[in-house]
């Protein structure tokens, strides 16, 4: 038996979603958080550093869900959360990530410069400063990705707009 196309109205729904100013948002913040915890739970980690993953891994998973719900224009079967919510959970969504991202990069920064010493090229011993850098940018451009959203999540809102495409 052949595998169903979806139907072209479907078809149309995620192609415009995927071409939306939230789509193309989520997809970043998708990628930018995956590489920020996959940078981060790859090496050897510590103390403080542990928030900066729970944050990563929560909001990465909590957008991923967020994604496929509405690529797939379900959102009307979320109880309390969907339907003419659905644009002010995306919002708060997107506000809880920013607020909790931002000390997450301020821990990023720390641990960058807490490990500045070994970036010389006579500095012999494996050395976590470069993954903490990277791991400040991943965190960075989450959080900006995450603050775009809100921008654009906000005018939606101002105006009176309950759908979030």
């Amino acid at each position: 038996m052949a595998p169903q196309l979806p139907q072209p109205q479907v078809r149309s729904n995620i192609s415009k979603f995927l071409r939306s100013f939230l789509g193309i948002s989520r997809i970043l913040q998708i990628l930018f958080g995956a590489g920020l915890w996959i940078t981060v739970a790859a090496n050897k980690y510590d103390g403080p550093v542990h928030f900066v993953l729970f944050v990563a891994v929560l909001f990465w998973l909590l957008t991923l869900a967020l994604f496929f719900i509405t690529l797939l224009d379900k959102q009307d079967l979320v109880p309390l959360l969907g339907g003419e919510r659905w644009l002010c959970t995306n919002l708060t969504h997107d506000v809880a990530a920013a607020a909790l991202y931002l000390p997450a990069i301020g821990v990023m920064f720390y641990k960058t410069e807490s490990y500045s010493y070994c970036n010389l090229d006579q500095y012999q011993h494996s050395c976590l400063y470069k993954v903490y850098l990277t791991a400040a940018v991943f965190a960075c451009l989450c959080c900006l990705s995450y603050l775009l959203s809100i921008i654009y999540g906000g005018c939606r809102k101002s105006r009176g707009e309950q759908t979030v495409i």
